[in-house]
């Protein structure tokens, strides 16, 4: 099969930059497919978002995969008669449920599941005038450019004390994770952030005896970076910056990781005050299993005991997509800068047919590349790169 665009990567931006080739870029819908292990499309993001058990988006309701930023307000319906809660102030942060049934819409009306390649890109060759993707099921599918909208799903990041191999300790991020407790059981959360505060109280609502481990107080804010990172505000000074370092600094500084929103700190707040849950400030210094459970040892000399660990300690910071884009870098000599990430020009153009989005394309982009908007501002620059392709093939 020969392509002119394959997505590799069925996630968030997979998805929305489908949706902007096929309906803005005009790509032929026999001309474009996605590449992505799951069932379905979104398969990654519907798992993790239902495990931390999310009412509401932290993103606003313009940040959707429709090509329309308006879409899924409009979706709603009319504002006085629209069924209560399918948004939240501010922002009009959607529900989980609501935006997960508006992306299927999408889905369906650029009809991208038969689109859908069920399958891992294995390997990649880049050859002057097309490149070959080879996929764990045997077949290689050619095509004129490649996106590589590849998120940090795949590598939670797991704390050195932690025993991988103990079945009374998860990452809620592992695949396939599928170790929720069922009956009442003492369970600490480790982490700080968002989804740490999401699976403390999902666990507190089922009943569980809940300790939360952090090494920081509850830090507030509504969005992971301010939104000026959107904009000219910030990102006016980011692009001027030539330095991939300096720019990999901008990023680390303007993200607020660990962070919640006011409305998730102010439940947990609630929640400790009431003792519903035990907060524990601190690094873990050491971890001691026996039959009768598990003891998180605290640099304050506390000692934490549970039956069960939850770790909601997020993704690693090192380049997603392993050994697939190790081999590719490796074999077609792209670009890197010091901390591994991708350079790429304005256009997300890693190669002249290679092109990416969401994390790999952060030095580009800035810190919001991998949240929607990101997904969002990435798809415009490629819908732009797919026309002057098609402009250029044309003369």
């Amino acid at each position: 099969m020969s392509l002119d665009w394959l997505i590799i990567g069925g996630g968030i931006h997979g998805v929305h930059i489908a949706a902007k080739l096929l309906g803005e870029a005009e790509v032929a819908p026999a001309q474009l497919r996605i590449v992505d292990p799951g069932d379905r499309l979104l398969e990654r993001w519907r798992s993790c978002t239902a495990t931390t058990g999310m009412t509401h988006l932290r993103s606003p309701s313009v940040h959707n995969l429709d090509l329309n930023p308006w879409s899924l307000l409009r979706y709603a319906g009319k504002r006085k008669t629209r069924k209560p809660g399918l948004f939240a102030p501010p922002y009009d942060r959607p529900h989980l449920g609501f935006f997960n049934d508006h992306c299927d819409k999408v889905i369906e009306d650029f009809d991208l599941s038969s689109k859908h390649v069920r399958a891992r890109a294995t390997h990649c060759t880049v050859d002057c005038d097309h490149v070959t993707v080879k996929l764990s099921t045997g077949e290689a599918l050619m095509t004129r450019n490649v996106v590589l909208a590849i998120g940090a799903g795949e590598q939670p990041e797991w704390p050195a004390w932690a025993l991988r191999d103990d079945p009374r300790i998860h990452h809620i991020f592992e695949q396939d994770f599928d170790e929720w407790p069922d009956e009442s059981e003492t369970v600490v959360v480790v982490g700080g952030g968002i989804s740490a505060g999401q699976v403390a109280l999902r666990l507190i609502d089922e009943g569980h005896d809940v300790h939360l481990v952090s090494r920081h107080a509850l830090r507030e804010h509504q969005f992971d970076s301010d939104p000026g990172w959107l904009g000219p505000k910030f990102m006016a000074g980011f692009e001027r910056e030539e330095n991939a370092d300096k720019r990999r600094s901008m990023i680390t500084q303007a993200r607020h990781k660990g962070s919640v929103p006011p409305d998730v700190r102010r439940s947990l707040r609630d929640a400790i005050a009431r003792e519903h849950a035990r907060w524990h400030e601190g690094e873990v210094d050491g971890l001691e299993c026996t039959d009768g459970g598990l003891k998180l040892r605290m640099t304050t000399g506390e000692v934490v005991s549970a039956q069960r660990v939850l770790l909601a300690t997020g993704f690693a910071g090192c380049r997603p997509g392993g050994a697939f884009l190790d081999q590719l870098v490796e074999s077609a000599s792209l670009p890197c800068a010091s901390c591994g990430y991708p350079v790429v020009d304005k256009a997300l153009r890693w190669h002249p047919r290679v092109y990416v989005s969401g994390p790999l394309a952060e030095l580009e982009l800035g810190p919001s590349s991998r949240n929607i908007s990101g997904a969002r501002r990435a798809a415009e620059r490629l819908v732009a790169a797919a026309r002057e392709v098609e402009s250029a093939v044309a003369v």
